[in-house]
């Protein structure tokens, strides 16, 4: 194991001088570069309005991107952030000396509350340009609503609830309906319907809230100064719009749950944070005079949504008697206190202020902070300066957090996408592990880091933890890239001798059998990884060595089959006698070479098994490679055993119909030496045209002769077409067998009359036979009485003869009259064939004057001409043309050699001093001759009607145009 360890660090060793280096200039020990290419931007990014208030700010609020703004004593100020350069103004149209006491802006941007210190409430709509009294809300001075985000509209509110500063809970509906002729009030209904009190009575109702739950439940959550109200109920499905006066009822008789808190800054104030996509929110932080309580909310809860909760005490430099928190922000992982001249950021997590901006005297004390919910962007306002914080990256450190407070899964969902810093979390983690004794958790951890691979697996080492070593081992080769090869093949090779370690030691133990399956199933499963397979098959002369030292055959045969080493595994089970399973895995993995290989080993033992699985492999396996097995085993095995390989041979030519020449000569060799009967009939079956036999005609005679196979000896001597010695074998076997080869050449008269002769003067001769000799004359018609006389002895008498003599004389009486007949035939026929020559010299035709040419339509009479006899009629010339083209080779060359004569012969001779008589026998002869050689063309040109011989019907395949002219002829009609 040691010597492994100290290979893997030699691998190693140029990565880790690599961290090494990175370590000499500052970068962690990790190997991750934490140098940031450019300064980090803070979480909370303020940004200051370029806005110059005409007037001072007495409120302002925000929400989906709305921006209202009310300025000294009449004015408001409406501004879409989406469109910042097109402000709205309103005028409030207040003469009195009323004030803005508060605004409130729903969610969707769209209804805005006016709440005046004189006890009035003003309402305006996105919409429209024109404020407007609520009469039902006048008297109560407004310190609080709860929007309805479930229900409520861009026209209408829905039922929202109000809280006084008396302490009453109202519902109330708000609609615009412009353009309507009754409904001129916006106010629909305004209704009390709960009253909250503190231990001296009434308390302002300071911030409410309203959410729903699953099942119709629906939260409201009420503040006072030192209380936190919680009303929970069913509102019924389809009654939402009714309000929620059924919920306050509930609690008409008790007080609802709540939480007390001692100090008092005078008011109180509630933050939620909702993530973008999610419709309700899931924690809150409510600043009171004790701190912050923060918390989560689950809306799981029957009673109570508020889960987790815990206070936060302000920092030591807030001081609720002097500088106390004016205003409350949540995000996602920190709170932000507005203080006069300050904001203040706090962590969720731990309660640290990790953030603090101090404003100068000039922008004049803070007012108000507040959050829009659906962009995230803080506001926050003096009387004469408007600031806006953008929250940026707010999680970038929340996994150090996570991680001091042993929060590790959390810790890695925040840097998931920042390897350097979760590669610190795991280490940190697997560290803690360790420390706790969950080594195998370490080890995985350990695993996924860039810790020193010798330090993680020696502090295994050393703490005796196999197992956990094993783990880490793993995980880390799961780890590895394809390129590291080398680490790959040293990982597999010490895992491989660690689980065989440990499966040693675990099954020398009894009590740990339920461990070492599972031990031995991790094992198998190892070696069966698709990821591991290239690496133990390059390196599985290693592994088998491994197995074999330890002596684990067992997973030896497992492994092979897994490398797909069938023949390792055969031969394992042929050396230990187990030939059926030998059998079984040739048969299931079907390799024809390793079939090849183990066939003449088991067939030794399991013959009638094993042709059976040649028999199943069917044409896969070349049987000519398996004669060598069968010749060895049939040598030494009895005729039953024989019998299967007979089996064998017999599939492949009857089934496969295999026609190669071996297996057909080894299955003749095995019929000749234990199944003569089958011999005859394979032989038989085979045919008798030697092109079409498989066997080796020469083998087969010499087996068949050498085992006293007489009458197969016969058949190939009649298949080789050596009848003569098929006869003389015959004659030793059967006079019938002997006569039925006699008849087999049929086209040589000659040699079936010497067969017969010889059958004959055996049955004279050895059989003495007479009336056997007499059946010979009539089973032949070649033969004759006195082609069989010589064989007789003399002492023969001539009335075994009588019979035979006379029918031989009858045979020649029919003969010559035959041949009579025919000459009288032949002298008839020479006589008609002389009258239609007679006949055809005597025949003509008549050519009308206007008769013109049937090739170019011009008239007949001007030219030389051939008739037909079927009417076409043709010039000498336009014939010669049309005929030439399609005449063969050697006529075309004919044809011309009889033109050269023919003109020859038609000039005069140049010699003017013959004597007279010369002349005219010369004359003559050329006259003689010019005749033959226009006949000879005449038997050339005119043999056949163009139009009606067999020259038309020979060219109805040819093209009208020669495809060599083709593209000539092509070009001409362009």
């Amino acid at each position: 194991m040691a010597s492994i360890l100290d290979e893997y660090e030699d691998s190693l060793y140029r990565s880790a001088s690599v961290q090494q280096s990175r370590a000499s200039v500052g970068i962690p020990h990790s190997g991750y570069v934490n140098a940031r290419l450019e300064k980090e931007t803070p979480i909370f990014n303020k940004q200051r309005i370029d806005f110059a208030p005409p007037e001072k700010i007495n409120s302002l609020v925000v929400s989906s991107n709305q921006l209202c703004m009310s300025l000294g004593k009449d004015t408001l100020l409406r501004i879409d952030l989406g469109k910042p350069d097109e402000p709205n103004q309103v005028e409030l149209g207040r003469k009195d000396e009323a004030r803005v006491y508060k605004m409130f802006l729903d969610h969707t941007g769209s209804h805005l509350l006016i709440a005046l210190n004189t006890g009035e409430c003003l309402y305006l709509n996105r919409s429209v340009q024109k404020v407007r009294a609520l009469s039902r809300w006048k008297g109560h001075l407004i310190e609080s609503v709860g929007w309805n985000k479930f229900l409520g509209s861009e026209t209408n509110t829905g039922p929202i609830l109000v809280g006084t500063a008396q302490g009453q809970i109202y519902e109330a509906e708000i609609s615009v309906s412009e353009g309507s002729l009754f409904s001129t009030n916006p106010d629909q209904y305004f209704r009390q319907v709960y009253t909250l009190e503190e231990e001296l009575g009434p308390a302002p109702v300071c911030c409410l809230e309203i959410e729903r739950g699953i099942e119709g439940k629906f939260f409201i959550i009420a503040t006072t100064r030192k209380r936190l109200f919680q009303f929970v109920g069913k509102v019924p499905e389809g009654t939402e719009q009714q309000g929620f006066s059924s919920i306050f009822a509930l609690h008409a008789d008790h007080l609802p749950s709540f939480r007390e808190f001692p100090a008092n800054l005078g008011f109180s104030e509630i933050a939620f944070y909702t993530p973008k996509l999610r419709s309700n929110p899931r924690s809150f932080a409510w600043m009171m005079g004790n701190g912050v309580l923060y918390g989560t909310l689950d809306y799981s809860r029957p009673d109570s949504i508020l889960s987790d909760e815990r206070v936060w005490v302000y920092p030591s430099d807030i001081d609720i008697t002097v500088n106390k928190p004016i205003s409350i922000v949540l995000t996602q992982f920190h709170f932000l206190l507005l203080l006069p001249d300050r904001v203040k950021a706090v962590c969720t997590l731990n309660g640290q202020v990790v953030f603090q901006d101090l404003f100068q005297e000039k922008f004049g004390l803070l007012t108000r902070m507040i959050k829009d919910p659906t962009v995230q962007q803080i506001w926050i306002h003096t009387e004469k300066v408007v600031f806006r914080y953008h929250v940026q990256r707010e999680s970038r450190d929340v996994w150090k957090m996570y991680m001091n407070m042993n929060k590790f899964d959390l810790a890695k969902e925040y840097c998931k996408d920042r390897p350097e810093c979760l590669d610190i979390v795991l280490a940190k983690e697997a560290e803690h592990c360790f420390q706790n004794k969950r080594y195998l958790d370490s080890a995985k951890c350990y695993a996924l880091t860039q810790n020193y691979f010798e330090e993680i697996a020696l502090k295994f080492i050393e703490a005796k933890q196999e197992e956990a070593l094993m783990e880490f081992l793993i995980k880390k080769l799961s780890n590895l890239k394809p390129s590291e090869k080398t680490q790959t093949t040293l990982l597999t090779t010490w895992l491989t001798e660690l689980y065989l370690n440990w499966l040693g030691v675990l099954e020398g133990d009894p009590s740990q059998r339920n461990l070492y399956l599972d031990t031995r199933e991790k094992f198998r499963t190892f070696l069966s990884s698709p990821k591991n397979k290239d690496c133990l098959f390059n390196n599985r002369a290693s592994i088998y060595e491994l197995l074999a030292s330890h002596g684990d055959t067992e997973h030896m045969v497992y492994f092979a089959v897994i490398m797909q080493d069938y023949e390792r595994v055969v031969a394992h089970h042929c050396q230990h006698d187990e030939y059926d399973e030998a059998l079984n895995v040739l048969s299931r993995h079907r390799d024809e070479k390793l079939f090849y290989k183990f066939s003449p080993v088991l067939i030794q033992h399991i013959p009638k098994k094993v042709v059976d699985a040649w028999i199943s492999m069917g044409s896969r396996l070349d049987a000519r490679n398996l004669i060598p097995a069968l010749v060895n085993y049939s040598q030494s095995a009895s005729t039953q055993q024989i019998n299967e390989a007979i089996r064998y041979m017999e599939f492949c030519v009857y089934q496969l119909e295999e026609t190669q020449q071996a297996i057909h000569n080894y299955l003749l060799s095995l019929y000749a030496l234990c199944r003569p009967a089958s011999l005859l009939s394979y032989l038989e079956q085979a045919g008798t045209n030697p092109n079409r036999i498989h066997y080796d005609l020469k083998y087969a005679l010499r087996l068949c002769a050498e085992h006293g196979h007489h009458r197969a000896c016969v058949h190939i001597y009649k298949v080789m077409e050596l009848y003569e010695e098929a006869v003389d074998l015959a004659l030793q076997v059967d006079v019938d067998l002997a006569k039925s080869c006699a008849d087999l050449p049929e086209d040589d008269e000659e040699l079936r009359k010497k067969l017969w002769l010889k059958i004959a003067r055996h049955v004279v001769q050895e059989e003495k036979d007479v009336k056997k000799a007499m059946a010979c004359l009539s089973s032949c018609a070649l033969l004759k009485i006195e082609d069989v006389l010589p064989f007789f002895p003399d002492f023969v008498t001539i009335d075994h003869f009588k019979e035979a003599i006379c029918n031989s004389l009858e045979d020649y009486n029919k003969h010559i009259e035959e041949l009579k007949r025919e000459m009288e035939e032949a002298t008839q026929s020479a006589k008609r064939i002389r009258e239609d020559i007679q006949e055809m010299r005597n025949k003509y035709g008549s050519v009308e004057p206007q008769e013109k040419c049937a090739a170019c339509d011009f008239p007949l009479l001007n030219r030389p001409f051939y008739l037909f006899l079927c009417g076409h009629m043709f010039h000498y010339d336009c014939l010669l043309q049309a005929v030439f083209p399609n005449l063969p080779a050697y006529k075309q060359a004919k044809l011309e050699d009889l033109q050269k004569k023919l003109a020859a012969t038609s000039q005069p001779s140049k010699s003017h001093h013959r004597p007279k008589d010369a002349d005219t026998i010369s004359l003559g002869k050329g006259q003689q001759s010019r005749e033959q050689i226009k006949a000879d063309i005449d038997d050339i040109v005119a043999a056949e009607c163009v139009y009606c011989g067999e020259l038309m019907i020979r060219s109805i395949d040819k093209p009208f145009i020669d495809p060599q002219k083709y593209e000539e002829e092509m070009q001409s009609w362009l």
